[in-house]
């Protein structure tokens, strides 16, 4: 699905039937205007074999730049479809919302946010302006944002998710986690043991992180703007500072790598 200037939302059901809702605004002083504005739409809706796609592309401008919003005929697609679809979805001007879904999703917009349900199998979602939250992926998920926080539940798989505005929070990873923001904290808890090398960074705030007891791994953990806190692990010293702001060493005799940074907060690490 592609459209410029609406939102998309997704609403799995239990049926076996797809129906595609198109919902049209147009910003017109007139009826008059409002149906030569149309006739600047190109809406397709069709089908082949299984799949469907939907687009709604307006005629760009002849001179390349416009005033007030465009484009003035916007196109939000409402979709109910059988759970197992998997979706590729783009807009340029509004959200993205999708229920729990067994297929991977694709999800980019340069103007909303996007809110993904439980997910059952990959993700890629990537906005400009707003904020992203997942509740669960079974398979690798690569989130970014240049404006707002990132959330998400259990991640079965490796994550790679970056923010330039804002916090992060991942409850549950198995598997790799790359995380790095310019604005905000990183709360992250990995689950079984760390499968290779892992690193969460940020500009802006703390990072707190929880690992199984048995995990093994070498720490690598750096603050300038705090300390480093690493109680009830049991971590055999290569580096360490007198100020508390460093901890490097190994893990339970571990050789994977967790690298830690923060330039304004402190870095906490704990067991469950």
């Amino acid at each position: 699905m592609e459209t410029s200037g609406g939102e998309i939302r997704i609403q799995p059901t239990n049926d076996n039937v797809v129906k595609v809702t198109a919902r049209q605004k147009i910003r017109a002083s007139s009826e008059s205007d409002a149906d030569e504005l149309l006739k600047k739409l190109d809406l397709t809706i069709e089908q082949t074999g299984n799949d469907i796609n939907a687009t709604a592309k307006y005629e760009k401008s002849a001179f390349g730049f416009h005033f007030g919003s465009w484009p003035p005929v916007s196109v939000e697609f409402v979709v109910t479809l059988p759970a197992s679809f998997m979706a590729d979805l783009r807009t340029s001007g509004g959200g993205i919302t999708v229920g729990d879904l067994g297929g991977k999703v694709v999800a980019r917009t340069s103007g909303g946010s996007i809110k993904l349900g439980k997910i059952g199998s990959g993700v890629e979602a990537r906005t400009s302006g707003g904020s992203i939250d997942l509740d669960a992926a079974r398979g690798p998920v690569k989130l970014s944002t240049s404006g707002g926080h990132i959330m998400a539940g259990t991640v079965n798989g490796a994550a790679d998710i970056t923010t330039s505005g804002g916090g992060i929070r991942i409850d549950s990873v198995e598997g790799v986690l790359r995380a790095k923001t310019s604005g905000g904290n990183i709360r992250a808890g990995f689950t079984g043991p760390l499968q290779d090398d892992s690193s969460l960074s940020t500009s802006g705030g703390s990072v707190r992180v929880t690992v199984d007891k048995s995990a093994a791994f070498r720490l690598d953990a750096v603050t300038s703007g705090g300390s480093v806190d690493a109680e009830g692990l049991t971590v055999t010293l290569e580096k360490s500072s007198r100020t508390r702001s460093q901890i490097c060493g190994a893990v339970n005799g571990g050789s994977v790598l967790l690298k830690l940074r923060s330039s304004g907060g402190d870095v906490v690490v704990r067991t469950r």
